[in-house]
């Protein structure tokens, strides 16, 4: 009887260990989905938060960037310019060079460039180029501040190293079906670099990146005071260097509306005359 009751002992000893076995094998499957990392959805979400929640963004109607330009392009010592957005699309960039300035405007369906010629100041239409890359900026938000809701397709490409650090690698694909990729920082999930397809002087394809960096708080959001283009492989960045950002700043349709040539009573500018947080 005792020898029975050892023998059962026994089996009952070895079924709790295979038990036991058995529900750590089960805890190992949610700590390797886990460890696999986060969801498209999860990235974008996070972006979110770290760049100051939906809240915040939804409260933004109008911002300002005044600041200026370093490129091997551009004399630096004198190149300063403003650029201003407004809920929903709009969008104005003025660049001040040794006394002319040139400007780009944009109301959310059309655009128009303002520079000096020969013969004096000339407006020209966007190009369909220009046209498209203005809708597709998403004025303010960016493509991925309201996604889904906003049209963009999106889908988690991998993990990347980037500049050291380890960053999320988004496909993107707008409503113009135009396509763009993104990276997202894993550790603090601000955005790092965002690439788009342009054409150059030649009308070949080129790689645009834009980098993104020295991201402060302003208003409750946070925005990167120095962000760097580059156009292809090879070629030095053009930088803007942001010193003043302005939080909801009074600024009317017609800042952004065709630029007038003919001088006509118009709202003053505003005025942008220190940092505003």
């Amino acid at each position: 009887m005792r020898r029975i009751q050892r023998v059962t002992g026994s089996v009952a000893l070895v079924l709790s260990l295979t038990g036991l076995l058995q529900l750590a094998a089960e805890g190992e499957a949610p700590a390797k989905a886990k460890a696999a990392g986060p969801t498209v959805a999860q990235v974008i979400s996070r972006y979110l938060a770290a760049r100051g929640g939906r809240k915040a963004w939804n409260e933004l109607q109008t911002m300002a960037w005044v600041g200026h330009m370093e490129s091997n392009r551009l004399d630096t010592s004198a190149a300063t310019f403003v650029m201003e957005m407004k809920r929903p699309d709009k969008t104005r960039f003025e660049l001040s060079q040794q006394g002319h300035k040139s400007l780009r405007a944009f109301d959310g369906e059309n655009g128009w460039n303002l520079h000096q010629t020969n013969k004096g100041p000339e407006v020209r239409d966007f190009t369909p180029e220009e046209r498209a890359f203005a809708a597709d900026a998403f004025g303010i938000d960016g493509p991925l501040m309201r996604y889904p809701a906003n049209g963009v397709k999106a889908s988690l490409a991998g993990v990347d190293e980037l500049e050291g650090q380890k960053a999320y690698r988004l496909n993107l694909v707008l409503p113009s079906g135009a396509r763009r990729q993104s990276w997202i920082d894993a550790r603090t999930y601000l955005e790092l670099r965002y690439d788009r397809t342009a054409t150059d002087a030649t009308q070949r394809p080129v790689t645009m990146s834009v980098y993104y960096r020295n991201y402060q708080p302003f208003g409750g959001v946070q925005i990167p005071l120095t962000i760097e283009t580059v156009a292809g492989q090879g070629h030095d960045p053009d930088k803007m260097i942001i010193e003043k950002v302005a939080i909801n700043p009074p600024l009317t349709d017609e800042f952004f509306a065709r630029p007038r040539l003919v001088s006509r009573p118009t709202a003053p500018a505003p005025s942008y005359n220190g940092p505003a947080r």
